[in-house]
């Protein structure tokens, strides 16, 4: 870099929710560094190793420093960094770079833009954009969370490409939690890795067609910009794929060139907010006087002292979940859920056993019980794409566990229950399928007797039931939402890049917490961004969020603030309940809401519903069809999802997934 020692650079930041962007620019703006990388939550750390590292590149030059993006404005103070309005970056970068455009969208971490470019009465070219302001379905962080279900490395989906052959699936885009939640069916149905990667994309770029444009086309050429665009070649075929079918019903005559040329991404398509912030910045007036970058001395107080000082001047701070470790013991003792232990069993015995399964959204889980009720195994795994396959493998391992403690199983009879029960009873001849809620009734009842209420919360589910003399009176389900369920606690410490076992460990060493507001997660992943900017640590932001945990429940779910009236015994269940913060948080508003209240955590609360199938194939089989262990393990289905098998009975014509299954008997 010796050759532009002591020449004037210009530095540009573009802070986003999910990434920071960093170039260094010329006199003649041309890009001499450039950087791009994921902050994971420590923004004012991102862009202090950013500096740090322009600062020894490129010694002894005078430099200017301007900030775009959602997170620049608050960072730039400490830099004295000249803030520039992200659309107005990017409006001018693309003017300056691509001055042929009519049209460009970008889209980032939490935000999607889209700008348009058209000529006024006089002939003058003027610009008309729009953005994403109430909801981040669709865009980076959303694709990055849903994108984690499947199978593939992030390489792999990004080299995905929309071949015009691939079915596409409905997915809606427009929240993410239904985009999530649709995607799970897709996995569920045997739908490949690479169809619902395009499917996703289509998705997205139909969200944006519909809702950014506000009906208008985009003028060729379409500049496709940001992180997603830059790297999952698929959208760009998607993009090629659509646009056309809009410009007809628009009536727009593109110009006479490939689509190639139509459409297309960019160089450097992931800074343009950054090169466009220098651009901007550089023909204001004073500019020299406001932008001059005179090192990170105060960006390192700030992270060092200055964010705590900041946070006590903040509105309502939370206190901690636990004062100190002694207070963790002792909860963790009286509710946490026990280590299961196998028991004992004589080798050589024949054993009469209850098999139970429980076809989850985020995993499958099997038991068994014996002919006394007791629990004498259990299994548990993250659903790895397709219900069928999970428990082939978990019928495996109950052979592998046979024939290691030596005695023999007799399954008298099966239960399943969850959202794969009728698949997996098809295809394993399992006796009785359990609706969910009396399921779980069942096996509260089995350890507790007959509580008030029972509060199960799943990895997408929530489910509130309140019972009378036995039973249920109400049910209420998270029908719209999955905020604040396991799947998103556990999302939100991916982020973190925290293992989601290590969740609770975080959360308790934060001596305060930021106050998330419940409901809808979208909004919530709005406000943990929120308070990264503010300096919240991201213990601090685990231990909110396990605060707003029961507030999603009983304020959200259930509608109700005075849960007194429900009564007093509490069953919690389900598998997030293993995450000792997210049980903390729960009991103890519990516990403040109703006096007297009686409050446990089911003992095998994963697996909570599998238990009530055993019990209810317990209570009703008396003459079993299960295929047996040996033959379920070689169950084998071959799945199909093309136009053959689309539904034509009305104008939707809906895509369906048609499952063959062949078992020994045909």
């Amino acid at each position: 870099m010796n050759n532009v020692i002591n020449k004037k650079l210009y530095i540009g930041l573009d802070v986003g929710s999910t990434t920071v962007k960093a170039v260094v620019m010329d006199d003649n703006e041309t890009i001499l560094w450039k950087d791009y990388r994921r902050h994971n939550a420590r923004q004012p750390e991102s862009v202090l190793a950013f500096l740090q590292e322009i600062e020894s590149a490129f010694e002894g030059s005078s430099m200017y420093l301007f900030t775009t993006g959602n997170g620049g404005r608050s960072l730039g103070e400490y830099i004295n960094g000249l803030h520039v309005q992200e659309v107005n970056a990017v409006t001018l970068a693309v003017e300056k770079l691509h001055p042929r455009a009519g049209s460009a969208v970008e889209l980032g971490g939490q935000d999607a833009k889209v700008i348009i470019w058209k000529k006024d009465s006089r002939g003058q070219k003027t610009s008309i954009s729009y953005m994403n302001d109430k909801c981040a379905g669709g865009t980076g962080a959303t694709l990055d969370k849903i994108f984690s279900k499947l199978q593939l490395t992030r390489e792999a989906i990004c080299n995905i490409r929309a071949a015009k052959e691939l079915n596409i699936h409905h997915i809606a885009a427009k929240c993410g939690v239904f985009a999530e939640t649709d995607v799970i069916g897709l996995i569920k149905a045997g739908v490949s890795d690479e169809e619902i990667v395009v499917s996703l994309c289509t998705a997205v770029v139909k969200q944006n067609i519909e809702v950014l444009l506000h009906g208008n086309p985009l003028g060729d050429d379409v500049i496709l910009l940001g992180g997603p665009h830059t790297y999952i070649k698929a959208f760009s075929d998607v993009w090629r794929n659509l646009l056309p079918e809009t410009w007809e019903i628009h009536k727009f005559r593109p110009k006479d060139k490939p689509m190639e040329e139509l459409v297309y991404v960019p160089e450097n398509a992931q800074y343009f907010a950054a090169i466009g912030s220098i651009i901007f910045g550089k023909e204001q007036e004073g500019v020299h006087k406001h932008s001059v970058y005179t090192g990170a001395d105060r960006l390192i107080e700030f992270i060092n002292e200055g964010k705590s000082r900041q946070l006590e001047a903040l509105g309502e701070v939370l206190p901690p979940l636990a004062t100190d470790e002694n207070e963790v013991a002792a909860f963790a003792k009286e509710y946490g859920i026990p280590r299961f232990i196998e028991p004992e069993i004589e080798k050589g015995s024949i054993v009469d056993v209850y098999l139970g399964v429980d076809g989850g959204s985020t995993s499958s889980k099997l038991v068994i019980i014996d002919s006394a009720g007791e629990l004498i195994y259990k299994d548990y795994v993250l659903s790895k794409g397709n219900p069928i396959v999970d428990l082939r493998v978990m019928f495996q391992n109950i052979l592998d566990w046979e024939k290691r403690r030596e005695f023999s199983l007799n399954i008298i009879g099966t239960g399943v229950t969850g959202y794969a029960s009728d698949i997996l009873q098809k295809a394993f001849s399992i006796d009785t399928a359990v609706v969910e809620t009396v399921a779980h009734l069942k096996s509260a009842q089995n350890y507790y007797g007959d509580p008030d209420v029972i509060c199960d919360v799943g990895g997408q589910d929530i489910k509130v039931m309140t019972m009378k003399h036995g039973r249920v009176v109400d049910i209420r389900l998270n029908t719209q939402c999955s905020a604040g369920n396991g799947y998103f606690l556990q999302a939100m410490a991916d982020q973190f890049e925290v293992p989601v076992e290590k969740y609770a460990e975080h959360a308790f060493l934060a001596r305060k917490a930021p106050s998330f507001n419940y409901g809808c997660a979208v909004f919530m992943e709005q406000d943990k961004v929120n308070f990264q900017q503010l300096g919240w640590t991201k213990d601090e932001i685990m231990a909110g969020l396990a605060h707003v945990l029961p507030l999603n429940i009983w304020n959200y779910v259930v509608q109700e603030t005075n849960i007194a009236k429900l009564g007093t015994k509490f069953i919690l269940q389900g598998g997030t309940q293993k995450n000792l913060a997210a049980l903390k948080a729960q009991v103890d508003f519990i516990k403040k809401k109703v006096d007297g209240a009686d409050v446990y955590c089911h003992k095998y609360a994963e697996v909570a519903g599998a238990v009530g199938a055993a019990i209810e194939a317990k209570q009703k089989v008396k003459q079993s069809v299960f295929v047996g262990l040996k033959d379920a393990v070689n169950v084998s289905f071959i799945s199909k999802n093309d136009d053959s098998t689309r539904c034509r009975f009305c104008s939707n014509q809906c895509p369906r997934t048609f499952i063959d299954i062949q078992k020994e008997d045909g």
